[in-house]
């Protein structure tokens, strides 16, 4: 049985929607993992308790009444906060009681908490965080998408590396094609780090490089080399992309509403929007840690919750973190010699 550990105090709706995404998860996913909700026990039974229909066999409640807020420090809470959702559901992993870890939290705490508690495999210079972009073909994975304002060559490098293996993965891409976000798709093209990225990509042995790619082919899916699985870029650059990307699809939303409101009753409409919907994605893996753990929206609402638990069992049935941990030592192993 797997078991996931779900910080229920996390999203701007906690408990409520954490549970209620848990329970819908307990009632629709192939019944191989139970849930381990932590926050304060009280609250948490409470709520529980809401539906009498919940399958308690596959539920367990860690007391954790410590909360880490959005505006708290990210390093200064994980070592003052011992009793929140984030580092009881940490240390679970840690000692081997859980198998997961899932959280609409304060992100810059769980990228702490992770890293700090779990550790990084052997290579890996830091812990990214991987979004799918939904596209009108296969997700595109991009990376990172926030945890890390200034990246390094060597990180990105590494990012490049850590997207494959979840696509791979999670996403049964058997041979991903890696490209990176760049102003063009000219090798000249780019800031110094970018050009220097690009070289160093392309020397890569195990890496699908198709070269730089331009915004424009995230949503597309492809480039002009080809189709594009992973995009690498900086966590400044990979966030900003991200905001504006969720921004197109309420615009689209808002105004087809606003518009021609008849055609959202139409099954195929309804279909095209739910590709857009980031809850059917559930919630981005912290790739590069020596364990699992997804990081959802604090907005996650309770099918994000449901969905991010999905690709949590996923990324622990697949042995996702002990791939990664054997792509950076075969990496390593080349590099020695």
């Amino acid at each position: 049985m797997i078991r996931v550990a779900l910080d229920a105090m996390g999203g701007d709706v906690a408990p409520e929607v954490e549970v209620e995404g848990a329970l819908q998860a307990l009632a629709s996913l192939p019944q191989t993992f139970c849930i381990q909700l932590l926050g304060p026990a009280a609250a948490l039974e409470a709520e529980v308790d809401k539906y009498p229909d919940a399958d308690r066999s596959r539920i367990e409640i860690h007391d954790a009444p410590d909360i880490i807020s959005m505006s708290d420090k990210p390093l200064q809470a994980i070592r003052r906060k011992k009793k929140s959702g984030i580092v009881v559901g940490l240390e679970l992993q840690k000692t081997g009681k859980s198998d997961a870890f899932v959280s609409a939290g304060n992100t810059g705490a769980i990228l702490a908490g992770s890293t700090l508690l779990l550790g990084l495999h052997d290579g890996v210079e830091r812990a990214t965080v991987a979004t799918p972009f939904p596209t009108a073909t296969k997700p595109v994975l991009v990376l990172d998408a926030g945890a890390n304002v200034d990246c390094s060559v060597k990180e990105q490098v590494g990012f490049a590396y850590l997207g494959t293996v979840y696509m791979r993965d999670i996403l049964g891409q058997a041979n991903p094609t890696v490209g990176l976000l760049n102003i063009g798709e000219e090798d000249g093209k780019g800031n110094t780090i970018s050009r220097e990225v690009n070289r160093a990509l392309k020397q890569c042995a195990g890496l699908n490089y198709i070269g730089n790619i331009e915004g424009r082919d995230i949503l597309a899916g492809h480039s002009k080399f080809g189709h594009v699985d992973v995009v690498v870029c900086d966590g400044f650059v990979g966030n900003v992309v991200l905001k504006f990307y969720e921004s197109v699809a309420r615009l689209i939303f808002g105004l087809v509403r606003g518009k021609a409101p008849d055609i959202l009753e139409r099954a195929d409409v309804r279909d095209a929007f739910q590709i857009l919907d980031y809850s059917q994605y559930g919630g981005a893996p912290l790739l590069g840690i020596k364990g699992v753990t997804i990081i959802c929206h604090g907005a996650s609402t309770s099918n994000a919750i449901k969905n991010a638990i999905r690709v949590a069992v996923q990324a622990v049935e697949a042995g996702l973190s002990s791939h990664i941990g054997a792509e950076f030592a075969s990496q390593e192993a080349l590099a020695s010699t």
